[in-house]
């Protein structure tokens, strides 16, 4: 009696394959930006050039700011993250650009790289964008 209860507990070939979700998770998912951005037949490089291009672009904007220019750099840097969220966006398959869900890469990267450019804009001295409220915010801040 105690086998014919065992054998119903077994879990058929069929169901092993089904495409629902488990009641108990024995592992990892596969990662979402796992994906090649290209087939595999070419180099590993070229299969993740959007990331690379983000970290080019982002690696110029910091080589810029320590070159003593941080108001250029600063944009760079933020154009490169506006770059990675439209690009993930638009691309089917980023690669490792993908980190979480499409939608919080999008607005993880826009929102970062819309900060840091605004900051660039209004960075001292001559700011090329006058913001009214936040010299009296500093004010009452720093005082």
């Amino acid at each position: 009696m105690r086998a014919e209860r065992d054998d119903e507990r077994a879990v058929p070939a069929a169901d092993a394959r089904s495409r629902r979700f488990p009641s108990v998770t024995r592992d990892t998912a596969r990662p979402e930006g796992s994906g090649r951005a290209v087939p595999g037949a070419v180099s590993t490089p070229a299969r993740q050039w959007p990331m690379l291009s983000v970290l080019t672009a982002t690696a110029a904007g910091l080589l810029t700011t320590a070159m003593g220019q941080p108001r250029i750099g600063c944009l760079v840097i933020g154009v490169a993250l506006i770059t990675a969220s439209v690009l993930r966006r638009v691309l089917p398959s980023v690669g490792m650009l993908a980190v979480r869900s499409r939608f919080t890469d999008m607005v993880t990267y826009g929102l970062l790289g819309v900060a840091i450019t605004l900051l660039a804009l209004v960075m001292e001295p001559k700011p090329v964008l006058e913001i009214p409220f936040l010299e009296s915010a500093v004010r009452f801040t720093v005082r």
